[in-house]
């Protein structure tokens, strides 16, 4: 049997820049050679391509001097032309069997680049264009949990317009109508960027305006004293959760530093939690991932309350972090799927979805009989 040529898509024009290439590396040593003969693409911090020979063995830097690459978007399936600026012209291809987008943040997980492969017609792993934008829009995957009767936290959505015109009257307002201490994220944001924990007014109006640098959109949701757990999701429409695991930051919450540079953040996996709650957190998951229509994969992020165990969808994630210490393939593992065989069902579920999608009609209905 050929082997499949898989494109592995890692980079991108995002704070996440860093955490995208560790977790392109940790695929790659994990992708069965037997399998695929695998591309690399690094997208570069000004968004331009640049496409790795499959025997690269040389350094991430050397393959900024790759060529570079344009993915055409005419449906000619997984087509790779190289580009040569000087005479503005295109020459010779490569043709992908299947894209495997692990850019994460703006621009690689948002949707955007989703569209891109769907023009392209291309298989590629993870959601579509719709629920990847839903995820990563933390106000309208609420809104929709929401109508759908799950549990999210109170919360206030702010454009950073607004604060521009009146940032004491949403402090005020946020004060009255959460009241504080609160958190404060961009609404289309990862890995914890932008993100801060508001105890005071004063360090509310200072959290508002360092979230509006990444958006231009704002959320602000109560805080409450939780444990944070997660669950795996895989599969397409009839998908299933993996055992849950929690994080245990020693910061006020899992921030940026606590993931992927503090080595005192721990990771239990399985969760020591009742079977019960395991139960009711897997549920959870699996009909907030259908409510967005999440397919492939995504990781749910939970709060659940000390106090009273009331259980909170915090958000999300359509593409979770893949490096060695990331939870989703951690999850996976202990569930009793190896990272290897994780990646080939991810693969799998990829050229399912685009085999189903590509034979829907695209042309005029026929004529009535």
């Amino acid at each position: 049997m050929a082997k499949l040529r898989v494109g592995l898509l890692f980079g991108g024009r995002s704070v996440e820049h860093q955490v995208s290439i560790v977790s392109a590396m940790a695929i790659l040593q994990a992708l069965d050679r037997q399998k695929y003969d695998v591309s690399l693409i690094l997208v570069d911090p000004e968004g331009r391509w640049h496409l790795a020979p499959n025997d690269h063995g040389g350094s991430l830097e050397s393959i900024l001097q790759a060529p570079e690459v344009v993915l055409r978007a005419d449906a000619s399936g997984g087509r790779l032309d190289q580009v040569d600026r000087e005479r503005s012209i295109q020459f010779g291809d490569e043709t992908l069997d299947v894209i495997f987008p692990i850019a994460h943040g703006r621009g690689g997980e948002d949707g955007a680049l989703q569209g891109l492969l769907e023009l392209a017609s291309v298989p590629y792993v993870g959601s579509g264009v719709l629920s990847s934008a839903l995820q990563m829009d933390k106000d309208l995957a609420k809104q929709i949990l929401k109508s759908a009767d799950l549990p999210v936290l109170p919360w206030v959505t702010i454009r950073s317009s607004e604060l521009k015109r009146g940032g004491d009257q949403w402090v005020e307002k946020i004060n009255r109508q959460l009241s504080l201490p609160v958190f404060v994220k961009p609404a289309n944001s990862g890995s914890s960027v932008g993100i801060s924990r508001a105890q005071d007014v004063a360090s509310l109006a200072l959290s508002l305006k360092e979230a509006a640098y990444y958006d231009d959109k704002v959320i602000v949701e109560r805080a409450v004293d939780a444990r944070e757990l997660e669950i795996a999701i895989l599969g397409n429409e009839h998908c299933k959760a993996s055992v849950p695991g929690e994080i245990i930051p020693r910061h006020d919450f899992y921030d940026y530093h606590a993931k992927y540079q503090d080595e005192s953040t721990e990771l239990i996996i399985p969760a020591e939690i009742p079977p019960s709650l395991t139960k009711k957190l897997q549920d959870l998951a699996i009909r907030s991932a259908t409510a967005l229509e999440a397919r492939g994969m995504t990781r749910v992020d939970f709060l659940v309350e000390r106090e009273t165990e009331n259980v909170w969808i915090n958000e999300l994630n359509s593409l979770p972090g893949f490096t060695s210490g990331s939870m989703y393939p951690r999850l996976w593992a202990e569930s009793g799927i190896p990272f290897g065989t994780l990646l080939d069902q991810l693969i799998d579920f990829a050229r399912e979805r685009h085999s189903q999608r590509v034979n829907f009609r695209t042309g005029a209905p026929p004529a009535a009989l």
